[in-house]
């Protein structure tokens, strides 16, 4: 995959000159919201489960409108629609037991974001930034084991803190991302 990387940068050079710019500049905010994760915990969790029900919601009245629309005997939709909306309107309306839920749910995503990061790193072989992606994936790893030990009586502060943690180091690995393929651009330059 990365020994590819110069053949598709020629190709796709206005693409990743956008992705570029783009990663620095998602980096940077990725960072800012990681740090006010980190220190204010709480109203990061409370943000994030605002975040998740109410786009759970809009997903469940998207799909039942979609739904009605394409084909209305089918149960399977409404069911799916009936599902978000119930769990949303919990999360919405009882937002501390919506928390625990958010919680084993982030604890889940941290295990897939290692496994997707040990993906990353070991195609990455013999590239500068390994390194970058191992870490976040260690940290991701690391981030699930301690949640599923102290589930659901830490949700309240640990979902804000983990989400703020992630982000943090999602932000630097754009920025490092970013600053790879500044370096790739001056090599193939000279």
């Amino acid at each position: 995959m990365w020994n590819q990387t110069s053949l598709e940068m020629k190709i796709n050079q206005t693409l990743v000159d956008k992705f570029k710019k783009y990663a620095k500049i998602g980096g940077v905010l990725f960072i800012l919201l990681g740090a006010v994760g980190i220190f204010f915990p709480t109203f990061m969790t409370f943000g994030t489960l605002a975040f998740v029900s109410y786009l759970m919601l809009f997903a469940g009245i998207s799909a039942g409108a979609l739904t009605w629309a394409s084909n209305r005997k089918d149960w399977a939709g409404w069911l799916k629609s009936f599902i978000l909306i119930i769990v949303a309107s919990y999360m919405i309306f009882y937002p501390l037991q919506g928390v625990a839920t958010l919680g084993l749910l982030f604890s889940i995503y941290f295990f897939m974001d290692a496994f997707g990061g040990f993906g990353l790193a070991f195609s990455a072989e013999g590239q500068k930034h390994k390194w970058v992606w191992l870490f976040n994936a260690a940290t991701s790893l690391v981030l699930a084991i301690i949640f599923i030990i102290g589930w659901p009586f830490t949700s309240l502060w640990l979902v804000g803190f983990f989400v703020g943690v992630s982000l943090f180091f999602d932000g630097i690995s754009l920025l490092v991302g970013g600053a790879a393929l500044d370096a790739i651009d001056e090599k193939e330059q000279k």
